[in-house]
């Protein structure tokens, strides 16, 4: 199958299939699309595996605080190996696709065992990190009912972090551990960049809260 016919296709499919999480919508589905293609170059490894995966990594969703969070990523293999089935794809590549899948979830654990999946991974753990990276945390947390910050200690300097409940918490709950799980070494370059630019956001951040 041609790619650009099989990306319009997974664009379709997926279009209805994300409105529940206004963090995981199909803009972000497209960025982490690109960072996959940028990845991907970079790396030299499998665009038939790496492309699918990217547009079908979160085609199945549950919400942030569902208890079936830590599997959705294999339910979305599953899923994605139906759809590719459907529109004739190589079944040659459906083992390393859904792996791809499955592997990208931070909640799921699942080891990576292919450079395609780390490409996926890499790309999607992007997306949570930078600019859009504030942006989806805000997103969600507003979304889950949480408070921006800790009102007497925003940036979690006496306490564990509770990203339940704040949503500057999960910066140091998650988001700063990301650059460490990167699988390519493009990927946790830019996962580094991106972090600084976090830091500088809550570095103003704290300036605003603490001389208010």
């Amino acid at each position: 199958m041609d790619l650009n016919r099989l990306a319009h296709a997974c664009e379709a499919f997926i279009a209805g299939r994300t409105a529940a999480d206004p963090a995981h919508d199909l803009s972000h589905i497209k960025r982490v699309v690109n960072n996959a293609l940028y990845l991907t170059d970079i790396e030299q490894c499998d665009v038939q595996v790496t492309l699918p995966a990217a547009w079908l990594h979160d085609c199945v969703q549950v919400p942030k605080d569902s208890p079936d969070r830590a599997r959705v990523s294999r339910l979305a293999a599953d899923e994605a190996v139906r759809f590719l089935s459907s529109q004739g794809y190589p079944e040659a590549l459906f083992s390393a696709v859904h792996h791809a899948v499955a592997a990208h979830s931070y909640s799921a654990a699942i080891p990576i065992e292919s450079v395609e999946a780390g490409v996926v991974q890499d790309a999607d753990r992007l997306d949570a990190l930078g600019a859009i990276g504030i942006t989806r945390c805000l997103l969600t947390g507003g979304a889950l009912g949480s408070d921006i910050y800790h009102p007497e200690d925003p940036f979690c300097e006496h306490r564990a972090p509770d990203d339940k409940a704040y949503m500057v918490d999960h910066f140091y709950a998650k988001l700063f551990k990301l650059p460490d799980t990167m699988v390519t070494e493009a990927g946790r370059q830019e996962a580094r960049r991106r972090v600084g630019m976090m830091e500088s956001f809550l570095h103003e951040l704290g300036r605003e809260v603490l001389t208010s």
